[in-house]
């Protein structure tokens, strides 16, 4: 056999390859980009991945296509200045958000979502059905995020599980926010 004959092999990964794709991966289920189940999913194939195609494969939706190469200072820096319109568009419209009065103590949870029997029905096609809970316990108040599809979130930040929420604190399910206030 010539060496003609052998097909080139693509190099394989290192471990810093692979870290990078699945911080990326984490990244992007921190910010709400990917499900639960997509997050588990997509980290099986980041650890079989063999080549560096397939990791582009497995992470060409998250938004950055340049994957391997590692981020230096100049790229972080026109990252933070990208971002910067945004957060200053989410301070901006902070304080045009309406009002939710937290619940008074009682044996009963808020339920919030878009189904009839809802406390607090919100018929935005991005809130699910049964989608949060607000409950006030003896030391504040609680919100809870029952397995909606577009997040609960609180101060930008996406929740799952039981947070405990504040007067002043910012909230959204799905699309729709509002800023909490005491009764």
């Amino acid at each position: 056999m010539t060496s003609l004959e052998f097909r080139a092999v693509p190099p394989r990964l290192s471990d810093a390859e692979r870290d990078r794709a699945l911080s990326l991966l984490r990244e992007s289920a921190v910010r709400g980009q990917v499900s639960q189940d997509t997050f588990a999913s997509r980290v099986e194939l980041i650890l079989q991945a063999q080549s560096a195609d397939e990791l582009h494969k497995v992470l060409h939706d998250l938004g950055r296509p340049q994957l391997l190469p590692a981020e230096g200072p100049m790229v972080r820096a026109v990252s933070r200045m990208a971002s910067l319109r945004g957060r200053l568009r989410r301070a901006w419209t902070a304080e045009d958000l309406p009002e939710l009065l937290l619940p008074a103590s009682g044996p009963y949870a808020l339920s919030i979502g878009r189904a009839p029997g809802s406390i607090l029905r919100l018929t935005d096609h991005t809130v699910s059905r049964a989608h949060a809970q607000v409950r006030y316990t003896g030391q504040g108040w609680t919100l809870r995020d029952l397995g909606s599809s577009n997040g609960t979130w609180v101060n930008e930040r996406r929740i799952t599980g039981a947070v405990t929420v504040r007067p002043g604190d910012r909230v959204r399910f799905g699309r729709v926010g509002f800023r909490l206030t005491a009764p």
